[in-house]
């Protein structure tokens, strides 16, 4: 059987480890263990969501309203933007894949920093375009710029907050990078993260209706995140009429399921729950930093609900996540994008407490 050529250089996406495999291998109870590698949400989702799944759980066997209406509806106030500019997707990442099936030809050029997001990489190369990377992981504008002239590329993807690094850049920079590309190059602008980084600090808060002037730029949200719905599998992109109803041309019909149309619905209702869940972040991140300088190890400041932590020579990422995997803890090893770094999603208390616990034994 012959595949398509373009599948030799992919890597196949690496999901950090669930918890039925820890239980599998180690034969450690599930509720002994701690998941602390995939940045969901650890207060869960908002319990008015998990009623809402629950009271329409019959309406399983239905089709959802392929419309959308009344959730891009909700997405266009909260956003004071029009419901034609917004496509929904099964998560962020599909709505990624559907602007490089739109877009993206063999060797096509695609522009991004050097440790970002891992889906931008597979998806312009499943359609044959090549990668370009710059030489930081941050998001540095002479860096861009300078790439963008000498290469030339059909999308230049800008992930702020950063994804695997949790670094941000600040918005100022963001619109000197989009003013400096042509009409013809499109901007991916994904915020996955950005109700953490807005609630940080606001010169690094980008909302879509800061972009949706520009023709070249779409915006990307989630649900996976700050609302908790990373299960649901949620997420949106808002961009120019036009380029919305060209993405439209390469999404399947019932994208997202019944529930998690409800989910997402119920969930724009009620935000408080995203404060609360940014409060819980504000007060345990913290402590990551200060257990990084307790033990002489670096951390990249983080805009994110997780964080980074670099190592020298002394500690090897990589022996260093199996060992907390055996004691029950799964972190994110960050070896496959070629750093000696680990990233842990901030958990609540008593999933913070067992990690510094753990970590103080393997280290």
């Amino acid at each position: 059987m012959k595949f398509n050529e373009a599948l030799k250089e992919i890597k196949i996406y690496e999901a950090g480890k669930p918890i039925e495999l820890v239980v599998r291998e180690f034969g450690i109870k599930p509720e002994n263990v701690v998941k602390l590698a995939s940045n969901e949400n650890p207060k869960g989702c908002s319990p008015k969501v998990a009623t809402a799944i629950a009271t329409n759980a019959h309406k399983a066997f239905l089709y959802p309203d392929d419309s959308m209406y009344e959730l891009k509806d909700a997405l266009a106030s909260k956003f004071s933007v029009s419901s034609d500019n917004i496509i929904i997707g099964a998560g962020s990442d599909q709505v990624l894949e559907f602007v490089s099936r739109a877009l993206l030809m063999p060797d096509d050029k695609v522009l991004m920093s050097q440790v970002t997001f891992a889906m931008y990489e597979i998806y312009a190369k499943q359609m044959g375009a090549k990668i370009i990377r710059t030489a930081s992981y941050e998001h540095k504008v002479a860096e861009f710029i300078e790439a963008y002239k000498e290469h030339k590329p059909k999308i230049v993807y800008l992930c702020t907050p950063n994804n695997p690094t949790g670094d941000a850049t600040k918005k100022e920079d963001v619109f000197k990078i989009i003013e400096a590309m042509d009409k013809d190059t499109l901007v991916v602008l994904d915020g996955a993260y950005m109700e953490y980084a807005a609630a940080k600090d606001q010169d690094y808060a980008i909302t879509p209706n800061d972009l949706i002037a520009y023709s070249n730029v779409i915006y990307l949200g989630t649900f996976s995140k700050a609302y908790g719905l990373g299960g649901m599998r949620v997420g949106y992109g808002i961009g120019d009429i036009s380029f919305i109803s060209e993405l439209y041309k390469v999404r399947p019909p019932f994208n997202i399921t019944t529930l998690s149309l409800v989910a997402a619905i119920e969930a724009c209702k009620n935000e408080v729950f995203v404060e609360e869940s940014i409060t819980l972040h504000t007060e345990q991140i913290g402590r990551y930093e200060q257990f990084a300088k307790e033990n002489n190890f670096t951390y990249i400041e983080s805009y994110t609900n997780f964080i980074t932590y670099l190592f020298n020579k002394n500690i090897d990422s990589t022996k260093l996540s199996d060992a907390l995997l055996k004691e029950g803890v799964i972190i994110r090893n960050l070896a496959s994008y070629k750093m000696n770094a680990v990233r842990i999603t901030i958990g609540t208390k008593e999933q913070n407490d067992r990690l510094f616990e753990v970590m103080r034994k393997v280290l």
